[in-house]
């Protein structure tokens, strides 16, 4: 009985860790291999309730994996995700991730084209440049999903 007593006290007490990590969403990442800014960026997921996995490749297949996806060539920066149906194309905050999954609009995914000083995964946030996170529509078309100010 106190075995089983103490497999239950264990059981418990590792209950919230083990529901926190069930809660987390999970996100497949495509980079190449090395990419500190692709790291910190999955870093800045977990953060914030997701479970990013990372699958380096070759930078001519992740660009053919870029376009396959429907990421306008235009849209483009150093990583590529997919989550529940979306991609999610470079540094991309994790809010913005989770709006479009609670919106769910009929679109291809989210990208940050290029690498913006300040956003997720590239420097401070108090010291960012400008950007904006683009909606990329199943035509190829986009608009502007959310802005980020000058920080």
């Amino acid at each position: 009985m106190k075995r089983m007593t103490q497999a239950l006290a264990i059981t418990l007490a590792l209950f919230p860790a083990a529901q926190a990590l069930a809660e987390a969403t999970a996100i497949d990442v495509r980079k190449t291999n090395g990419c500190g800014c692709c790291l910190s960026w999955m870093n800045h997921l977990e953060e914030n309730g997701f479970a990013p996995t990372g699958q380096d490749m070759f930078g001519g297949s992740l660009v053919r994996f870029k376009l396959d996806n429907g990421v306008p060539q235009r849209m483009v920066s150093c990583h590529t995700a997919l989550i529940e149906g979306y991609v999610i194309e470079g540094h991309v905050p994790a809010a913005d991730i989770r709006r479009l999954l609670d919106e769910r609009p009929d679109a291809v995914g989210l990208a940050v084209p290029g690498m913006p000083y300040g956003s997720p995964g590239m420097g401070p946030e108090d010291d960012r440049e400008a950007y904006d996170v683009f909606l990329i529509r199943k035509d190829g078309s986009t608009e502007v999903f959310s802005s980020y100010a000058e920080g």
